[in-house]
C-alpha cells in the first residue's frame, strides 16, 4: 500500500494544526511501509509511531531483526533505508514506554477494494456497498484484522481512530484510492490483530486541511448505546436462522389476496422493566409474540430500529441505516427477534427513513466538509418540519447507499416488509415550503425528480432481489400511482397508507351523533378512490401524539358512548376494503395519548371496558383471516358492493364484501348514533341463513347486547336492488356483521 508522506501533513500536527516540521517533507518520496529507494535498489522502510521509542522491523518468519529504525522526526516518523533489494514479510516491534509489542504493519497491505469495487461504487450500481464500506472482520493476506473503507471525496485527510490507538487520528491514516486507482473518492486500510467489541470512527479533514467533527461510521453494522456515539466492529458471524419453513411460505402469506393485520410497535414503550428501563430484543421476543398471536395479528410493523441519537424522535431521525438500535441489544439479539416472529408464523415489517437525516455532529452532516450526503442549497437540502437536512437523491453515491440500507435490512435480518416514511417529503420540491423557498426540477414542476426514480429503483431492487417481501409508502396526498408497477410509471410500491380514509373516518367520528347525518359523506367518500392503490388503514403512531389525545378520547359522548363509538368504529374498519393496521394501545382502549417514555397502561386491562375493546379486536382479527370475503379482494373493486350508502337520517351505512368465488357474501351495516333500530329491511344478494359473526353491541365487549340472536333467514323479498332481503335488529353504536352460512351440499 502506497502512503506518501508527502501527503501527510495531518500527520505533524497538535491539536489538529499543522506543525511547521512537516515541511521539510514537501519534497520527499518517502512511503509508508516497505518500499523501493526511488535513487537506488535498495528497499526503504518508514512508520509513523507516534507514541514509540523505538521501532525495529523483524523477519516475520525468523522473528530475526533485521534493522532499528532511525526517528528522523520528533513527533514520531521512522525511517530506514534497508541493505535488501528484495521485499519480504515482516512484523515491527514497537517499544514504548509502557514495553513492547510486535505487531502486523497495516502498511504491508494491499488495499481490500478492487477496481471493479471503485467502478461500481462510482457508478452507483454496487449490489452490496455495506458489504465492502464501512469496518469488517476479514482475514486478509493471511492476516486477521479489519478492512476499513470509507467514502469522502473531498476531505485532504482520513485516519481510523478507536480505543486500539487511543484515538490518536496520526497513528492510521487511510489512504485515498483516488490518487491510485480509479478516481472515486475513497479511502481505505486494513489494520491487523482488531477484534470484535472494538470501538472505532473516522477522524477527517477537509479539503483546507481543517479538522472535522469525527465521524461514526455510515455503514457501521453496531453502535454505541446512546449518549456514546462511536462505531463497534461486530463479527459478521452468520446467525444460525430457523424461519426456513416461514421464508418458503411467506410469499402467499404476503400476497395481496391473504389477510393482513399489523400491530405498530415503538420497542421503547410497549412494555417496560420494573425500571422503566428498556427490554432487550430477546426479552421483547418472549413477551410481545405471544402476545400478538393471542391478539391475532398477521404482522408487526416496528418503528425505525436503525440506530438514531435522540429518544423523542421516535426513531425518525436516524444516523445509522444499517444498525439495529444498541437501545434494545445487539444485531444477534434483532436477528433472534425477527427469527422467533417467523417461528411463530408473524411477519414483520420496519420503518425505514430516506427522507431525510439529523444534524449531529458525528452524523452525515457535511461529513467530509462538504454538503456530500445532502443538498447544499438549503431551499433543497433543509427540511423546515424537523430541522434536519434532506439526501441528495441525484447523488449515485448516496442513492446507492440508501438503497444498500434498505436492502441490508431484508438480507441480514430476513425483514419481510419496508415501510418507507415519509414518502410525500421526498416526492414534491415545495412540500412545506413558501413561494420562492424552493427550486423546480428541470422541466420547471414542482415534482423531485430524483427522488421518484430513487423510490422506482429501490421498489425494482427489492420485488427483484428478495421475492416474498413487500415495501409500503407512507404517502398522504394524491400522487398517482404509488402502488403501481414502474413499468406503468408507478412508483412501484406494494402498498400505500389510505391517510385520506384515516383523516375523513376519524374527523367523522369526532362529530357529535346528532350531527353526523351533515357529515354522512366523509366515510362513504373513501369508497370513491379505495381501489385506486393498493390501499392499508392505519390508525398508527401519528394519530395518538402531539396533544391529539388517545383514539378512545377522540370519540364523543359519555363514557358508554366512547366505547361504543370506538368499537363501531373498529367495526367499519376491519370490514371495510384494504389491509389493517393498529398502534399499540388502541387495541385495549388506551385511554391517554401515548408517551414515548413509559410502557402502555397495562392495568386499564382491569377494566371492563377496555379488556372489551381487546377482546373485539381479538376478534375482528379472528373474522378478518378466516372469512376469505373480507381480506381476498381488498385491493380490487369486485369485492365491494354498496348496499345503501345514502342512509344520512340515520347515520348507517351497509355493503356487501365478496371473496374470490362469490358464494359466501358478508353483509356489513354500521350505525352511528344512539337509536337502535327494530325491523331494519336489508337486501341481500343470495338466498339463505346469514350467520350474525360479530356484533360490536355484545355484551362480551361493554355493550347493550341487543342483536339477532345468532342470525336471520332471507326471504323473497327485493331490496337495496338485491333479489332477497332480510330484517334485523341495528343496535345502537354498532357494527353488525353477517355471513351468508354454507349449505350442507
Amino acid at each position: 500500500m502506497t502512503l506518501k508522506v508527502a501527503d501527510l501533513a495531518h500527520l505533524f500536527s497538535v491539536d489538529n494544526c499543522a506543525d511547521k516540521s512537516a515541511a521539510k517533507y514537501a519534497g520527499s518520496s518517502l512511503s509508508l511501509g516497505l518500499h523501493q529507494d526511488q535513487d537506488s535498489d535498495f528497499l526503504v522502510f518508514t512508520t509513523f509511531q507516534p507514541l514509540a521509542n523505538i521501532v525495529e522491523v523483524l523477519d516475520k518468519k525468523s522473528q530475526k531483526v533485521i534493522a532499528k529504525l532511525n526517528s528522523i522526526d520528533e513527533n514520531g516518523l521512522f525511517s530506514k533505508k534497508l541493505r535488501r533489494k528484495k521485499h519480504f514479510s515482516y512484523q515491527l516491534k514497537i517499544t514504548t514506554t509502557n514495553g513492547s509489542e510486535i505487531i502486523d504493519d497495516p502498511y504491508s497491505f494491499s488495499p481490500t477494494l478492487g477496481e471493479l469495487d471503485l467502478h461500481l461504487l462510482a457508478e452507483g450500481n454496487h449490489q452490496s456497498p455495506h458489504k465492502k464500506l464501512g469496518a469488517h472482520l476479514i482475514t486478509h493476506q493471511g492476516v486477521a484484522g479489519v478492512s476499513f473503507a470509507l467514502w469522502a471525496p473531498n476531505a485532504s485527510y482520513v485516519a481510523v481512530v478507536g480505543d486500539f490507538n487511543q484515538w490518536d487520528g496520526r497513528c492510521h491514516p487511510m489512504q485515498n484510492l483516488s490518487q491510485h486507482s480509479y478516481k472515486s473518492g475513497y479511502w481505505q486500510v486494513f489494520i491487523p490483530a482488531i477484534t470484535s467489541g472494538n470501538l472505532y470512527k473516522f477522524e477527517l479533514k477537509d479539503n483546507q486541511g481543517n479538522a472535522l467533527a469525527i465521524k461514526a461510521d455510515p455503514y457501521g453494522i453496531q453502535a454505541q448505546y446512546r449518549p456514546d456515539t462511536a462505531s463497534i466492529i461486530n463479527a459478521e458471524t452468520p446467525y444460525s436462522w430457523q424461519d426456513d419453513a416461514w421464508l418458503k411460505q411467506r410469499e402467499q402469506r404476503n400476497a395481496r389476496h391473504a389477510p393482513m393485520s399489523i400491530y405498530e410497535v415503538h420497542l421503547g414503550s410497549w412494555r417496560r422493566t420494573d425500571d422503566n428501563e428498556y427490554l432487550n430484543y430477546r426479552d421483547i421476543a418472549t413477551q410481545l409474540i405471544p402476545y400478538v398471536l393471542e391478539m391475532g395479528f398477521t404482522h408487526i410493523q416496528l418503528m425505525p430500529v436503525s440506530e438514531f441519537p435522540f429518544d423523542g424522535s421516535w426513531g425518525y431521525q436516524p444516523v445509522g441505516l444499517f444498525a439495529p438500535s444498541s437501545r434494545f441489544g445487539n444485531r444477534c439479539d434483532f436477528q433472534f427477534f425477527v427469527d422467533a416472529c417467523h417461528q411463530a408464523n408473524i411477519g414483520l415489517l420496519i420503518d425505514w427513513v430516506p427522507g431525510h437525516f439529523p444534524s449531529d455532529d458525528h452524523g452525515l452532516a457535511k461529513f467530509d466538509g462538504s454538503h456530500l450526503f445532502e443538498h447544499e442549497d438549503p431551499r433543497q437540502g433543509f427540511h423546515p418540519d424537523w430541522n434536519t437536512l434532506i439526501y441528495n437523491y441525484g447523488r449515485v453515491e448516496v442513492a446507492n447507499f440508501l438503497r444498500a440500507s434498505a436492502l441490508h435490512w431484508l438480507d441480514t435480518y430476513h425483514i419481510d416488509g419496508i415501510r418507507v416514511d415519509a414518502v410525500a417529503s421526498m416526492l414534491y420540491l415545495d412540500y412545506s415550503r413558501k413561494e420562492g423557498e424552493w427550486l423546480p426540477n428541470k422541466d420547471g414542476g414542482r415534482e423531485n425528480l430524483e427522488a421518484v426514480a430513487f423510490l422506482q429503483r429501490f421498489n425494482e431492487e427489492l420485488y427483484s432481489q428478495y421475492p416474498g417481501t413487500f415495501s409500503v409508502a407512507e404517502e398522504s396526498t394524491s400522487w398517482p400511482g404509488v402502488s403501481r408497477p414502474t413499468s406503468s410509471g408507478g412508483l412501484g410500491f406494494g402498498y400505500k397508507w389510505n391517510m385520506g380514509w384515516m383523516n375523513d373516518s376519524l374527523r367523522y367520528m369526532q362529530e357529535d351523533p346528532i350531527n353526523r347525518n351533515h357529515h354522512h359523506d366523509k366515510l362513504s367518500f373513501s369508497l370513491v378512490y379505495a381501489f385506486d392503490e393498493n390501499f392499508i388503514l392505519p390508525l398508527s403512531h401519528d394519530e395518538v401524539v402531539h396533544g391529539k389525545g388517545s383514539i378512545l378520547a377522540r370519540m364523543p359522548g359519555d363514557a358508554w358512548q366512547q366505547f361504543a363509538n370506538l368499537r363501531a368504529y373498529y367495526g367499519f374498519m376491519w370490514a371495510h376494503p384494504g389491509k389493517k393496521l393498529l398502534f399499540m394501545g388502541c387495541e385495549f382502549a388506551q385511554g391517554r395519548e401515548w408517551n414515548h417514555d413509559k410502557q402502555l397502561d397495562w392495568q386499564q386491562l382491569d377494566i371492563h371496558w377496555h379488556s372489551g375493546v381487546q377482546q373485539l379486536v381479538k376478534d375482528l382479527n379472528k373474522i378478518y383471516r378466516d372469512i376469505p370475503a373480507l381480506h381476498q379482494l381488498d385491493c380490487q373493486s369486485s369485492g365491494f358492493s354498496w348496499l345503501d350508502h345514502n342512509n344520512a337520517q340515520h347515520s348507517i351505512y351497509s355493503f356487501i364484501r365478496y371473496g374470490e368465488d362469490k358464494t359466501t357474501p358478508v353483509i356489513v351495516v354500521c350505525n352511528f348514533t344512539p337509536q337502535a333500530h327494530q325491523e331494519f329491511s336489508l337486501g341481500v344478494p343470495s338466498a339463505g341463513h346469514y350467520q350474525e359473526i360479530l356484533n360490536t353491541d355484545a355484551a362480551i365487549y361493554g355493550g347493550s347486547n341487543q342483536g339477532n340472536l345468532g342470525g336471520v333467514s332471507s326471504t323473497n323479498q327485493p331490496y337495496n336492488d338485491q333479489a332477497q332481503s332480510i330484517t334485523i335488529t341495528v343496535p345502537p353504536l354498532s357494527t353488525v356483521i353477517f355471513s351468508l352460512a354454507k349449505s350442507d351440499d
